[in-house]
């Protein structure tokens, strides 16, 4: 009896010899082989195979040269308490962002104009990472003034939630703004095992902190442009985070703009350049939901 290895069907014959196989010939031939073990070479023509990597997508994609941890804070507000929810906020915090013993600082706080209503948004910079959110929360406990702050505060709002970020290394770190500006907050759930490949088309290169295919050669000049370099020529671009902690695989990116009319124009001249359409195309499928909030700075935000 002839080996097992040399057994073949018809459709498999048909499939191999043939740059334009018949309908069906692919399944029927799987079928014949499905009784082989995961190591048949049949198999092996049909299964893709990953490539394992050895560190998570936070240690690829985030900034080495730093340790910031971010904070982005979501409050839903009684609509009449918003204006006394305001004045509370722009009381407190300030005091939380200049006291040096704390290691935490206001990166931006807002009020959502467009997009979902009654909503302040607050983004805390944690400069030391994990310890310096527990060194902040361990002698928030003990500050009598917060405990009373986050009291008062807690009859004015319907609900709150938070995740905790890490920053892409190839955004901008934020950094205080003179205004006016109003403020976009892109939001982009991503499918689950996407992040490196959402990662890998927004960088402006492949350096060594990014995940690179083995497809993609390094010194590729047309491949070094990626989706952020189209955005930064008006210095729209704010910053870029995703999270670690909260709801997982999702993507912020924030945006500064004169107003909704620069808005408008700035985003319609991303279009016109070359690249632009690509990374759109290859970026749109890794996503589940997204969502756009327009925000109006507080008073006491550095990015006004």
């Amino acid at each position: 009896m002839a080996p097992r290895l040399c057994s073949i069907s018809a459709a498999a014959r048909r499939l191999l010899g043939s740059p334009k196989p018949r309908a069906g010939d692919v399944a029927a031939a799987a079928r014949f082989y499905s009784k082989d073990n995961e190591g048949s070479w049949f198999r092996s023509l049909f299964v893709h195979k990953v490539d394992p990597r050895k560190d998570a997508h936070s240690t690829l994609l985030s900034k080495k040269e730093t340790s910031n941890l971010y904070k982005i804070q979501f409050h839903n507000v009684k609509p009449e308490c918003l204006d006394a929810y305001n004045s509370l906020t722009e009381a407190v915090l300030p005091k939380l962002h200049l006291d040096e013993d704390y290691p935490c600082s206001l990166v931006g706080n807002w009020n959502t104009w467009y997009g979902e209503q009654d909503q302040a948004v607050h983004l805390w910079r944690f400069s030391g990472g994990y310890p310096a959110l527990m060194d902040c929360m361990n002698k928030l406990k003990s500050n009598k003034e917060y405990l009373e702050f986050r009291k008062e505060r807690s009859q004015m709002l319907l609900s709150r939630r938070n995740q905790m970020l890490l920053e892409f290394s190839f955004w901008n770190e934020p950094q205080p703004r003179a205004g006016p500006n109003i403020y976009e907050l892109r939001t982009y759930k991503l499918k689950p095992g996407t992040m490196i490949e959402w990662g890998n088309n927004w960088a402006i290169w492949w350096g060594p902190g990014i995940f690179r295919p083995s497809w993609i050669q390094e010194k590729d000049p047309a491949r070094r442009a990626r989706a952020i370099k189209y955005r930064q020529e008006n210095q729209e671009a704010v910053g870029g985070f995703f999270s670690q902690i909260g709801e997982l695989y999702v993507v912020h990116h924030l945006w500064a703009y004169k107003d909704l009319q620069s808005r408008e124009e700035t985003r319609n001249a991303a279009w016109r350049k070359r690249g632009w359409d690509e990374n759109v195309y290859y970026t749109v499928p890794l996503v589940r939901h997204m969502e756009s909030r327009i925000m109006i700075p507080l008073k006491i935000s550095p990015l006004q």
